[in-house]
């Protein structure tokens, strides 16, 4: 996966913090991207029904509940896959190595273990979790 996860939260504290629907143009200058990049990846967002556009109004807001918006289901719009998934094996291993011919199913089992601790991580944290986080992120640079 590329950074539309991290973008992806990025878009929707911005989105779920302002007064205001905001634009393709606006959530770019906070992301450091451009637009037609955000317009992708708010595309999948509004495909799975976690921001929306009205007519007539420029910009997106929030269809859920950030109290209830998982990171798990951002996730799963924008990697546009049905599971976690972290790390890739490579393809061709020599299976004439005694290495080569085990590696697949020893990391397989690793990465399926380190993928499920995501998963249940990103299950169990929502967009207002983030949002209090960065506030005490916030309060902490503030301070010093």
């Amino acid at each position: 996966m590329d950074t539309r996860f991290s973008s992806a939260i990025h878009m929707l504290i911005l989105i779920s913090e302002a007064e205001t629907p905001m634009t393709s143009e606006e959530i770019a200058a906070s992301v450091g991207t451009n637009a037609s990049y955000i317009r992708k990846v708010t595309g999948l967002l509004k495909r799975n029904g976690i921001i929306e556009s009205k007519r007539g109004v420029s910009g997106f807001q929030l269809a859920v509940n950030k109290k209830e918006l998982l990171l798990y289901d951002v996730y799963l719009a924008v990697s546009e896959t049905d599971q976690v998934h972290v790390f890739d094996l490579h393809q061709n291993p020599n299976d004439q190595c005694i290495v080569g011919k085990h590696i697949k199913p020893v990391l397989s089992d690793i990465f399926r273990n380190v993928e499920e601790k995501a998963e249940q991580e990103l299950r169990e944290t929502t967009l207002a979790d983030c949002i209090d986080r960065m506030r005490k992120q916030i309060e902490g640079s503030s301070n010093q």
